[in-house]
């Protein structure tokens, strides 16, 4: 997959422009603040239906205008063209049209587009919460199969539904809120469950592909080790949430299943979270999201879009290198407000400024020179 040609009207500080993208490596430069990552923003949003920085869908949309629009020219694998368009709406509903056909699902789109974003937030992959490793393995599970989507939709609608029960139980359990949660609780061992397994074979997959990839960055061999084992796959879910029944009356929320699991990360046989150094801990996020990408291109058979959003300048000159030199194929773009090493070699230079493109040139191997 491709995309050839992308437009952005009234999208973050755009008021309307287009670029043409190389079938390889372009480079998007420019002075911070100017709408390199605001590009990015779009490709991916496109493949994800949000924004990979969690903004709104108000934030995304130009100050002083009702809808942004994200218009892509892509040609598959199989050289059919795709035109996608996405309305962004400030208010209600957004809409997407696909080659002029409106979806009646913008969910749909999800496996047309495919995008693997890197940015300086990706540290947070290590460093932050449960949250953020849960919400990358779901993202991973969309990533390879459509249909992943929907079970992670209906276990999230499930859980807020037990809550609501917990909640109005007010501490007591009544027959009526009994025969309510055992509702919930078969629906929420079934799903989740089912959102379990899915997960733990995702990371029994990634784990040779982070291992491969962190030594790739680093240059050494470096013991790494994904770890998705809840407690609750002991027993079953079905089983825990029944224990944990009392609890979660008492405190009126659901305290069991795979909303509330953790994926572990160790790094030389520790904790990567408290024991990496930053330059590790980085190299490790580059690590996952290679990882995920080289299984995306495995199991669909045509490598999702790269997107580098301003890493190099996160990384030492090394692992710049490093993850340069181990790019897979397929599109790559790569955005900077610095100098671009010389391992970047793009076919095509694009900068940027307040929103424009004031430059845009194939970057010849005498470019590349000076």
């Amino acid at each position: 997959m491709v995309i050839r040609r992308i437009e952005l009207t009234d999208f973050r500080n755009y008021e309307r422009e287009t670029f043409e993208l190389s079938d390889g490596v372009t480079a998007v430069t420019g002075k911070n603040a100017q709408g390199k990552t605001s590009l990015a923003e779009a490709m991916s949003y496109l493949a994800t239906l949000r924004s990979f920085r969690g903004a709104p869908n108000e934030v995304l949309v130009r100050k002083g205008c009702d809808s942004a629009y994200v218009r892509a020219d892509i040609r598959q694998e199989d050289g059919r063209e795709i035109l996608v368009e996405a309305e962004i709406n400030r208010m209600g509903r957004n809409k997407v049209l696909v080659n002029k056909q409106r979806l009646q699902r913008v969910r749909d789109l999800l496996g047309i587009v495919r995008a693997t974003v890197f940015s300086p937030d990706d540290l947070a992959l290590i460093n932050d919460g449960p949250s953020v490793r849960r919400e990358f393995m779901n993202d991973a599970l969309v990533a390879l199969a459509i249909k992943n989507d929907a079970l992670c939709a209906e276990v999230d609608r499930v859980v807020r539904q037990r809550n609501v029960v917990l909640k109005q139980a007010n501490g007591r359990v009544t027959d009526e809120i009994a025969m309510t949660l055992d509702v919930w609780d078969e629906k929420l061992a079934e799903l989740g469950t089912r959102l379990g397994d899915a997960r733990a074979r995702l990371v029994a997959q990634l784990g040779p592909h982070v291992l491969t990839a962190y030594e790739a960055l680093a240059g050494m061999p470096t013991p790494v080790e994904l770890v998705y084992e809840p407690e609750w796959r002991r027993p079953g879910l079905a089983a825990a949430i029944a224990a944990a029944r009392p609890d979660d009356v008492r405190r009126g929320v659901s305290t069991v299943g795979p909303h509330r699991d953790e994926l572990e990360i160790f790094l030389k046989g520790m904790p990567a979270k408290t024991t990496g150094s930053q330059g590790e801990c980085r190299t490790l996020a580059l690590a996952l999201r290679l990882a995920v990408h080289r299984l995306v291109t495995e199991t669909a058979g045509e490598a999702p879009l790269l997107v580098l959003d301003d890493v190099l300048s996160e990384l030492d000159n090394d692992r710049a290198a490093a993850l340069l030199g181990h790019l897979p194929a397929g599109q790559v773009i790569i955005t900077t407000a610095g100098t671009l090493p010389p391992a970047a070699r793009p076919d095509t230079v694009v900068t940027i400024a307040d929103g424009t493109v004031v430059r845009s040139e194939e970057h010849t191997s005498e470019l590349q020179s000076h």
